[in-house]
């Protein structure tokens, strides 16, 4: 676990230089997910140490997770995007609108998990699975509480 928080701290780092250039948000987004899934990539190689006779079928049921996992992650930086750009004039309706899409974005990823467990599990062992969601847990959670401890909270100035 020690090499995962180096590695995650490593990626933290990373973020804030690609994100300098002058792109649109959709390049942001994509320049952002590219990096970071090769990063996280290596850290769930590191983490899982996956016996030789599972590591064809995880992969493979791992590719497709991260393809869904990512519209997810997009959908989560548009918001916070979104906020951002609209910070200093919330509203009422503004504040509901991106309370109620962060709400149905952490209900995607809760139902992508359930989904994926079951996927990893009759690819692997259940055990596997388990831990797989355990580790993607802690980054995305790790990067989730970065990105809001640099987030201004509602009202504040």
């Amino acid at each position: 676990m020690k090499n995962l928080k180096t590695l995650l701290i490593a990626l933290f780092l990373l973020i804030p230089m690609i994100t300098t250039a002058q792109v649109t948000l959709e390049e942001e987004i994509q320049l952002i997910q590219a990096e970071f899934g090769l990063d996280k990539k290596k850290l769930i190689e590191l983490y899982m140490d996956l016996p030789e006779n599972y590591q064809t079928s995880f992969w493979m049921v791992y590719g497709q997770y991260e393809e869904e996992r990512k519209s997810i992650a997009r959908d989560r930086m548009i918001i916070i995007n979104d906020y951002l750009n609209n910070f200093e004039n919330l509203d009422e309706t503004k504040t509901d609108e991106l309370a109620k899409k962060t709400i149905k974005n952490d209900i995607n990823i809760s139902k992508l998990h359930a989904k994926y467990y079951k996927r990893f599990k009759k690819a692997t062992s259940a055990s596997i699975a388990a831990k797989f969601l355990q580790v993607d847990n802690y980054i995305h959670s790790s990067i989730k509480l970065s990105a809001q401890e640099t987030l201004p909270f509602i009202d504040e100035r």
